[in-house]
């Protein structure tokens, strides 16, 4: 596979990337993906699959000119959707949570976007030469096959449970361990709740609907709409239309925005314990090394103590670019948590004030039928 320049600059604008459209062909899904050239007004679309999007992820791991690479918290890639008719939404909620919730996967092409522009934000990721192909070629770069970086390497070692628990020589690593652990678990027990809540909403919905259907039944053609029995299951009717739309309009709010953030943060949790994970591996290498060097034959010393040396310096790098990503982590997390936030009250609010008006009217009018 060609060797990319991890030092050339972003040619579009970070802020400027959307997934505009999908299109879907049997099990596959094509996103269109626009952007606005850096300094110009030129727009650039290129239409893209997974397969272009794990390519990117595999590239993004595969930089080794880049020191401390280990130490990187990369955006999480949300896991490829499969939108086959044999799959029920039980199947695709479980896979995808709430991505596979929304219309016309609406939800998976904004956790998509998402990535994109957290990528092209990122200080060392933007300037990976494979995002800028991703993002302007006409030509689908994911039939070209990855190489195999850091992730490929460490796969054996991620099967070595007992390294989570080996203890750190740097108490701000050990901290933030224990952090990460509570938040993480903590991130996915809330993701799973508020997804409880949107799909009861949306069941809730659905049978609303079914009663309105019902209620207009109540009702037939021949008689007399003036009949008070007539009037009252007609009136019913469009009141628990409206009380279906309203727990639609809840459960959509719910799902674009505090949805989508619990699960960005959900999956943001877990790509930091995988940095903190390859660091840990990297300190029990180092560990490993000086025991050897501390054991070696005169004749084998300097060669120990070379690796010795080679592993530390590694170690450092890591551990260096890794508390700079964690300070970042942090406020960036923060920063878009408290946006799905504010974002998830103002919808909600809105949507509230819309329906208590129209709760007032209908009762009103419900009112004026008995006094009559």
């Amino acid at each position: 596979m060609e060797e990319y320049n991890a030092k050339a600059e972003l040619s579009v604008t970070a802020s400027s990337i959307r997934i505009t459209d999908v299109t879907q062909d049997g099990d596959t899904l094509t996103f269109a993906i626009a952007s606005q050239k850096s300094n110009s007004s030129v727009g650039v679309c290129v239409f893209r699959t997974y397969e272009d999007f794990d390519w990117l992820q595999q590239n993004l791991f595969s930089q080794e000119n880049i020191p401390g690479l280990q130490g990187i918290i990369f955006p999480p890639l949300p896991s490829k959707a499969l939108p086959s008719q044999s799959n029920t939404q039980a199947k695709s909620v479980k896979q995808l949570g709430f991505l596979a919730l929304g219309q016309g996967w609406q939800s998976y092409c904004k956790a998509l976007e998402f990535y994109l522009q957290q990528v092209a934000t990122h200080p060392i990721l933007s300037k990976c030469k494979p995002l800028d192909i991703f993002l302007i070629n006409s030509e689908s770069p994911g039939k070209q096959r990855g190489r195999k970086g850091i992730f490929n390497r460490l796969s054996q070692a991620v099967e070595e449970m007992r390294k989570e628990s080996h203890k750190d020589v740097d108490t701000f690593f050990q901290n933030e361990r224990y952090k990460n652990t509570n938040l993480a678990a903590s991130s996915k027990v809330a993701t799973e709740k508020l997804l409880d809540i949107v799909m009861t909403e949306q069941k809730l919905a659905l049978a609303c609907g079914h009663f309105s259907t019902s209620l207009h039944l109540c009702v037939n053609q021949d008689d007399d709409p003036a009949v008070a029995f007539s009037k009252i299951c007609l009136k019913l009717s469009d009141i628990m239309e409206a009380v279906k739309r309203n727990f639609e309009t809840v459960a959509s709010n719910n799902l674009s925005t505090l949805g989508l953030g619990l699960d960005l943060e959900s999956r943001y949790e877990e790509a930091e314990k995988e940095m903190l994970f390859r660091r840990t591996c990297k300190l029990i290498e180092l560990e490993s090394a000086k025991r050897n060097t501390e054991k070696a034959k005169a004749n084998k010393r300097e060669v120990m103590e070379e690796i010795q040396k080679s592993t530390e310096k590694e170690f450092t790098l890591i551990s260096s670019v890794a508390k700079q990503e964690i300070k970042r982590f942090h406020s960036s997390r923060a920063n878009e948590i408290r946006n799905f936030l504010v974002d998830w009250c103002e919808k909600q609010l809105a949507t509230a004030k819309e329906f208590a008006g129209l709760y007032s009217q209908y009762l009103e009018t419900c009112r004026n039928l008995y006094s009559q």
